[in-house]
């Protein structure tokens, strides 16, 4: 019985909200690995953008709860993600023009592009935190839990309860459905095909008569639809406040280059490799040894870190990657 006790412990409290922030991740993960795959740099501007997106896409849920619309059991917001992804696509595809066409063009250095986002950053930013305030916001709206500690105590007759909420499972299912999709695009499709064709050999591919302006277009508008999706996810399992989005850009680089920087299965992987590492290092162990090892009393709560250190974490893995293995797990650079 303790054994059990112990492994829906440590289901409820590592496994479960590992692998719901892991999806949030790895398509965060995807989207910069995408990005940087067929553009060639590394975009600061990504964490922004999910919150620039999550932003619009929780104003269209006011709007929508004002009518008196909701799709309950299941979060108003996903009515009104494809919204926010349409006015989000075009901001971004305007910021393209005006600002990383002229680049592209000259043909600068990587580096370039990279200071060129990064004042891109700081313009969204401002923009999110003008349009919608820096408080916290919970805009999850349909039912909270699928089932709570209480339904699966008294159905399971254990001490210790295990709880799974809509938006976890909505993550896990959204996020599997979009990475297929995805896959399929990329691996099926004529132009899919020609976005790969654009990343492993640009020269090449202009003389086979593939458009590079459109393959850039869409790449942005790939990119923005699953930073907008990580986003709402996130603040749908968690809050909205516009600067957690910039605190978060750190662990999806680090999925993004443990995976492989530009390797899209690897960005899903680098994604719950990072998750998977913040929980369970950030975790107090205590209640799950005491199950385990009823006569063993740890004086401490057996936590490596305290969860102010989650963040660290993901800078450790990035380091010790970049170290000993910088193309990743599955090497990156072409998409």
């Amino acid at each position: 019985m303790d054994i059990l006790n112990a492994g829906v412990a440590l289901l409820n409290f590592v496994v479960v909200p590992a692998a719901a922030y892991g999806a949030q991740l790895a398509l965060g993960a995807l989207g910069v690995t995408l990005i940087y795959g067929i553009l060639r740099f590394s975009n600061f501007a990504f964490g922004d953008t999910m919150a620039m997106g999550t932003a619009f896409t929780i104003m269209v849920t006011w709007a929508i709860q004002a009518l008196g619309i909701a799709i309950f059991p299941l979060p108003t917001a996903l009515i009104a993600l494809p919204f926010g992804i349409a006015v989000t696509a075009l901001i971004v595809l305007f910021t393209d023009r005006i600002v990383y066409r002229f680049y592209r063009r000259k043909k600068v250095d990587p580096i370039v592009m990279v200071m060129a986002s990064v004042g891109v950053m700081f313009v969204m930013n401002g923009l999110t935190r003008v349009l919608i305030g820096v408080e916290e916001i919970r805009f999850d709206d349909g039912a909270r839990f699928l089932f709570s500690v209480q339904d699966f105590r008294a159905w399971s007759g254990l001490t210790e309860g295990l709880s799974l909420r809509v938006s976890q499972l909505l993550t896990l299912i959204i996020t599997a459905l979009v990475c297929w999709g995805l896959f399929v695009f990329l691996n099926r499709t004529r132009t899919g095909k020609a976005m790969r064709a654009y990343s492993d050999n640009e020269d090449l591919a202009l003389l086979s008569g593939i458009d590079p302006d459109q393959v850039v277009r869409i790449t942005w508008i790939i990119g923005t639809a699953l930073a907008v999706i990580a986003g709402t996810l996130y603040g749908l399992d968690k809050t909205f406040k516009a600067f957690n989005y910039f605190q978060i850009l750190l662990p999806i680089f680090a999925a993004a280059i443990v995976g492989g920087l530009g390797n899209p299965l690897g960005a899903v992987v680098g994604g719950f490799v990072v998750a998977f590492s913040e929980v369970a290092i950030t975790y107090p162990w205590k209640k799950v040894a005491g199950y385990l090892f009823p006569d063993w009393q740890p004086e401490g709560l057996l936590q490596l870190l305290s969860t102010e250190y989650k963040f660290a974490v993901s800078f450790v893995i990035l380091i010790v990657v970049l170290l000993f293995k910088p193309t990743g797990l599955f090497r990156g650079k072409s998409v």
